[in-house]
């Protein structure tokens, strides 16, 4: 069984959505530092408090070790609860963290473990202002 997230702080990653008529809950647990082993590895913070998405790197809170964006990703493991929207199989899986093309959209592929069909949790997408204005045309 699968080790949970008490708190999203504890992941680089977390989403819990439903897929069809079937749901996933991912979430990625932060590397600890292969150095201190004590720390956990996350983003720099900027000097207003917030976490600075966009740096090339990653640091250790504690003693603050530094190591590169793709160093930590390629080491980092996506856990997924998941019902199946294709036979309604309920099960737990892991997948390496990283995005791939699916469907035509960058996705975190997993595979179902009793029907083998590929499920994908996609990048969600902003909507574009002009696109909902035009929508917003078309029901008036």
């Amino acid at each position: 069984m699968l080790k949970k997230p008490k708190s999203v702080e504890e992941c680089v990653y977390f989403t819990n959505r439903t897929i069809g008529t079937g749901r996933a809950m991912a979430w990625v647990f932060r590397k600890e530092c292969p150095k201190c082993k004590k720390g956990i590895m996350g983003k720099p913070q900027k000097k207003n408090g917030k976490f600075d998405k966009k740096a090339d790197h990653y640091v250790c809170y504690a003693c603050g070790y530094s190591e590169k964006n793709e160093q930590v990703e390629n080491s980092l493991v996506i856990n997924i609860d998941y019902k199946c929207p294709y036979c309604g199989n309920e099960g737990e899986t892991t997948s390496k963290y990283e995005r791939k093309t699916f469907e035509g959209v960058p996705s975190y592929v997993f595979e179902c473990q009793k029907c083998h069909k590929k499920i994908g949790l996609t990048k969600k997408m902003k909507e574009s202002k002009k696109k909902s204005k035009e929508d917003a045309d078309v029901n008036e």
